[in-house]
């Protein structure tokens, strides 16, 4: 599946504030390896080297596009860069002082299995933070995914989209990193994005959830689709004339290891 890094930052002050919300809460004093899991375009990844200004800060993607995008931070950025890697692959390294992923493990199939082993392989110290969404029972993705169980598209679709198992609830975190050792605090947040635009809740899904069924569709198919599902958002979020109001609701967890 391709990204498209322009338009996952085209809601960029709605997208970036969870991020925010999430390094927050890491209270971590003059770290040495900061490690960005599914760093995307980069550009959040580079306001860690001004939070840690001593750090080396490594940002890790599966995407080729993204990562090109990126690229061009770690030129401005001293003690910023960027590697490919597949998070579900991936071990900390024992030198890892923080550990954040940020939008990303909900893309990552079994990642709360994967969890205690990265928390395990943490030193005494260090942190790890994650933030993954918490609106898939909302109408802009029990939609999506009704359409694409409906007659017409179910033949081109089945088990394109993950939804049960694709991310936790702030409990389940919250377990599994006491479970590992670990001081730990979980929480979620809804957002209500007041959206500009014509039908922008559709623009927003565009740049991350609407991803998988377009790489499944041929280009006149995803338009067809996404005429269908674009008339059902419009009634499920209409506009006022502030804008759309769309409630975007995430999860956080923020552990640090014990010892």
């Amino acid at each position: 599946m391709k990204w498209d890094p322009a338009k996952y930052v085209q809601f960029g002050d709605y997208r970036d504030r969870p991020f925010f919300d999430l390094t927050g809460r890491i209270h971590a004093d003059n770290p040495r390896l900061v490690l960005d899991l599914g760093c995307g375009p980069g550009n959040l990844t580079a306001t860690l080297t001004d939070r840690w200004p001593s750090a080396e800060v490594v940002g890790l993607d599966s995407s080729a596009e993204m990562l090109a995008r990126a690229e061009e931070w770690s030129a401005k950025k001293p003690h910023l860069s960027f590697n490919r890697a597949d998070i579900a692959a991936w071990t900390p390294p024992e030198e890892a002082d923080v550990v954040l992923t940020n939008a990303a493990l909900q893309w990552v199939p079994g990642h709360r299995d994967l969890l205690p082993g990265w928390l395990r392989a943490l030193k005494p110290g260090a942190w790890f933070a994650l933030q993954v969404p918490g609106n898939f029972n909302s109408p802009s993705h029990t939609l999506m995914r009704e359409l694409a169980a409906s007659d017409a598209w179910s033949h081109r679709l089945a088990g394109v989209l993950r939804h049960d198992d694709a991310a936790g609830d702030p409990g389940d975190y919250l377990r599994i990193m006491l479970d590992a050792g670990c001081d730990a605090d979980a929480w979620e947040s809804t957002y209500l994005q007041l959206l500009p635009g014509e039908n922008p809740v559709l623009e927003w899904v565009r740049g991350a959830g609407l991803r998988p069924v377009l790489a499944a569709l041929t280009a006149e198919e995803a338009l067809r689709f996404e005429a269908e599902y674009s008339a059902r958002l419009a009634e499920a979020y209409p506009p006022s004339e502030h804008g759309t109001v769309y409630p975007f609701r995430r999860t956080f967890a923020v552990a640090r290891k014990r010892g």
